[in-house]
């Protein structure tokens, strides 16, 4: 299982990286996100909830962007019906997720730096706010994953993908957005744990169940 997972994970970076169009249209999206936010709230003070609320706001649609096309090089080459043939549901969702979550999680780190120098936004405790991009990203891979697989075959997988998606990360963004808010003010707090349980607990159980699901989803 590990062969095949880690097959799979390496056939998704190597078409990534021939064509570079997520990382491209990714990194565009998020420096003139950036650009934007400056542009209109440059006179306003935020606060520190708005400062967290707004970097995750473009991690979010950044990384959705991109994940939801998690299984169109298959279609759109069809190949689909292969990859089915030859790999079994668990490594196929394994290697898709280690790709995801790579991915997201660049895009994460791409976004946060940008978002420190060009907002001159102050980190009190910056291993907090790296705890939070770390969980953070698993769970927005996790989620990602799992959805673009159920939409694989569907026509206007972009619009259906979001719908479906934002729902089921409404949880996790509360969760990220008040741990970024430690991270960028507060620090240690007795309420940083119980979000760090509750961020963790998501991850677990959203990759847990989607492992059980998706070899239903694969053998349809």
């Amino acid at each position: 299982m590990f062969k095949e997972t880690l097959a799979v994970f390496k056939k998704d970076i190597l078409l990534e990286w021939k064509t570079r169009f997520g990382i491209n249209s990714v990194i565009a999206f998020v420096f003139s996100s950036l650009l934007l936010v400056i542009f209109s709230m440059r006179a306003q003070q935020l606060t520190p909830t708005s400062r967290s609320g707004l970097l995750w706001v473009i991690i979010v649609f950044a990384a959705l962007s991109s994940l939801s096309r998690s299984f169109v090089s298959e279609t759109e080459r069809r190949t689909f019906d292969y990859l089915r043939l030859y790999a079994r549901a668990t490594p196929v969702y394994l290697g898709k997720l280690l790709f995801n979550y790579g991915f997201t999680l660049l895009i994460s780190i791409v976004s946060l730096a940008a978002y420190v120098v060009l907002l001159d936004v102050s980190v009190a405790s910056w291993l907090i706010t790296f705890m939070a991009i770390l969980l953070g990203s698993l769970g927005l891979a996790s989620v990602s994953t799992l959805l673009a697989g159920i939409i694989a075959q569907a026509d206007r997988k972009g619009s259906i993908f979001s719908v479906i998606a934002m729902p089921l990360m409404i949880p996790l963004l509360l969760l990220i957005v008040r741990l970024s808010k430690a991270g960028f003010t507060d620090g240690f707090l007795p309420g940083v744990y119980g979000d760090l349980t509750g961020i963790t607990a998501f991850c677990g159980v959203m990759i847990t169940l989607s492992i059980l699901l998706f070899d239903f989803i694969w053998d349809e």
